[in-house]
């Protein structure tokens, strides 16, 4: 798939599904199937509008990507969003950026898309547009639940890391750079990968968890190690089985697939070893390993 800012497009007649698309969960899917062609918004247009609100990403732009691309699409085109580009009127994005820019002949959207200042531009107003052919998707619904980011971002915010995986179609994940931490999982015998959460990003509640880092299992760790005291940062340590390397500085995507256990304090070290060894254990059967 080629990822290209939209100031580098070239016209052609194209399938176009419009939207911010954050966490390609099964909504957004659905809006997508079709296209040849995604185009989204860079940064979230909320966090550039109203950025006194906090709204935490459920995927950075490469983890967007890779998931559009495992769609089929052949191409997603970046609009960069700021304060100038908001004042763009509904109509003149659908003549300068749609028609002119590029060059649709059918264009795909949520039933709740907007777009254009003030968000005047709705579906209805595509639809009433004869020169492409407009889908309007209806929201998607699964176990009764509205199928939306903001529902994921509700169960991550709890640890509810599989019903997540089910609205997204595919396991949440966390990607960041691997620091230095204070080397006592090494200590311990647990020797881990940790990256400090970017607020920017969800991030799952404090808790451990089975999942994976790249092509190994891991038993994974979210909290402020109660253990050794308090005050400490929020960390997201991954002890990976099975694997004995270096991982400083390197960027790595961290997915959850199972809750284990809340985030808990022990009353000794040994104790907290004790309960480890059970979580990696409790890892390795849930996610299917056999290895020793």
């Amino acid at each position: 798939m080629q990822v290209l800012r939209l100031e580098d497009v070239r016209r052609r007649p194209r399938r176009v599904a419009v939207g911010e698309f954050d966490g390609v969960h099964l909504g957004h899917r659905q809006v997508i199937a079709g296209s040849d062609t995604v185009l989204t918004f860079e940064p979230h247009p909320r966090t550039v509008l109203t950025p006194a609100v906090r709204l935490p990403r459920l995927t950075c732009p490469d983890a967007k990507a890779q998931r559009i691309a495992e769609l089929g699409v052949e191409e997603l085109v970046i609009v960069r969003f700021d304060r100038q580009f908001s004042t763009v009127t509904a109509e003149q994005f659908i003549d300068s950026i749609l028609v002119d820019r590029l060059g649709a002949t059918h264009v795909s959207v949520g039933c709740d898309f907007r777009f254009g200042h003030n968000a005047q531009g709705d579906a209805a107003l595509l639809a009433r547009d004869s020169r492409f052919t407009t889908r309007v998707v209806e929201l998607v619904r699964r176990d009764g639940q509205r199928v939306s980011s903001t529902h994921i971002r509700r169960l991550l915010a709890v640890g509810d890391v599989e019903s997540a995986a089910g609205l997204l179609g595919a396991p949440f994940t966390l990607c960041g750079e691997i620091v230095h931490g204070e080397q006592r999982g090494r200590t311990l015998g647990f020797p881990t990968a940790n990256i400090v959460p970017d607020p920017m990003f969800a991030c799952p509640a404090p808790g451990v968890y089975a999942g994976r880092v790249g092509e190994h299992l891991a038993a994974i760790s979210i909290g402020v190690r109660p253990t050794f005291g308090q005050g400490l940062a929020l960390l997201v340590e991954s002890y990976l089985l099975d694997f004995d390397g270096d991982l400083y500085g390197q960027h790595l995507t961290v997915e959850f697939d199972h809750r284990l256990r809340g985030e808990e304090r022990y009353e000794s070290v040994e104790k907290l070893v004790e309960q480890m060894h059970a979580d990696v254990a409790l890892t390795r059967k849930l996610l299917g390993s056999n290895a020793a």
